[in-house]
């Protein structure tokens, strides 16, 4: 089922059923353990099934865009609360940094079981976070970090989430963008988080790996994300809060793989569905304009080795204040319509 987590241990290749009733039919691939073991890194039984093959995400129903289709309703703007919808109506990831880690982490968790579903959350707090960019900021040291990843744990406890794990930490350390004299610390904070999450029985921990147009070798990510404990999480994510193809994050994601011994992974479709800006752009990848939604989450992908599409950047949140954008992370709901009209599907 998809809480059996894995350990050290490699998942098998499996294949994704969209026409199962329920997770026994996920099973097939998103929740099975890596084989070499009869337990994975939980070591108890499967958990029970928990939704239906292909959706197992959690959907919050009191999102930006869900506050916005209810007032664009209200106000008469019946089209486009419709469109909007499909944003609000789909899961998304929520996005956990530093106040009330463990208070939204278990409010959360607890929300999603009730409905029978699956979270995804994202751990955004790392040290020097993004280079003093858009989205600087981060917890104030190590220590801080540390205690802030346990805090997040206990409060996800014994319930059932998907985690990625600190969006361009890693690529950051490859780009140079980080200094130096901060990668020993990041690899062993993540690290930790890795082995804190880890430990929890229905948890999955995919470590965030860049996208396709950023580090152009992927074999330049392997070391990194062997270093910040990739063996024990449950793989990495691409493109997150990115455009890139579906298709080449598979096929960057399958090369990337090869160099860690066929580690699974996850790919951020949340806006992706007309690629990335043509040519030469000044910051390409915020709030670009004529982008529009990609593939809805599902873990039927069939790819053996992409365990889910996911959602992991809310769509319509600003990526910073560029091209006329709010704050990063702000809701912008004039983005976010566009997105919606131009959706892929």
């Amino acid at each position: 089922m998809f809480g059996t987590n894995t350990g050290q241990l490699r998942r098998a290749a499996c294949a994704v059923s969209a026409a199962g009733l329920l997770s026994a039919a996920l099973g097939g691939c998103f929740g099975t353990g890596k084989p070499g073991g009869s337990q994975g890194k939980g070591g108890g039984g499967s958990p029970d099934t928990i939704s239906t093959a292909g959706a197992p995400f959690w959907v919050n129903p009191d999102t930006p865009a869900a506050r916005q289709t209810a007032q664009w309703r209200k106000n008469g703007r019946e089209g486009d609360a419709e469109l909007l919808e499909r944003i609000a109506g789909r899961p998304v990831a929520e996005w956990i940094g530093q106040d009330d880690a463990g208070q939204r982490a278990r409010r959360y968790t607890e929300a999603a079981a009730r409905d029978g579903r699956v979270p995804v959350l994202v751990l955004y707090n790392i040290p020097h976070r993004d280079c003093g960019q858009y989205s600087q900021g981060g917890a104030a040291d190590g220590a801080s970090y540390r205690a802030w990843v346990d805090e997040v744990a206990a409060g996800i406890g014994d319930r059932e989430a998907l985690v990625v794990l600190e969006p361009d930490a890693l690529t950051h350390i490859v780009d140079g963008c980080t200094p130096a004299e901060f990668h020993d610390e990041r690899y062993a904070l993540l690290t930790h988080a890795v082995d804190a999450l880890g430990a929890l029985p229905r948890v999955r921990v995919y470590l965030d790996a860049g996208n396709a147009g950023w580090v152009s070798d992927p074999a330049r990510l392997a070391g990194p994300l062997r270093a910040a404990g990739i063996a024990g999480a449950d793989g990495f994510a691409l493109n997150t809060s990115n455009f890139y193809t579906t298709a080449a994050n598979t096929a960057y994601g399958r090369k990337l793989s090869a160099r860690l011994g066929g580690e699974h992974f996850v790919i951020d479709t949340s806006r992706n569905g007309r690629g990335p800006l043509d040519g030469a752009h000044d910051e390409a990848w915020c709030n670009p304009p004529g982008r529009g939604l990609g593939t809805p989450p599902t873990t039927d992908t069939g790819d053996e080795l992409v365990d889910a599409y996911l959602w992991i950047k809310r769509p319509g949140d600003s990526d910073g204040t560029c091209k006329g954008g709010p704050q990063a992370g702000d809701w912008w709901p004039e983005y976010a319509l566009g997105l919606a009209r131009r959706a892929a599907s």
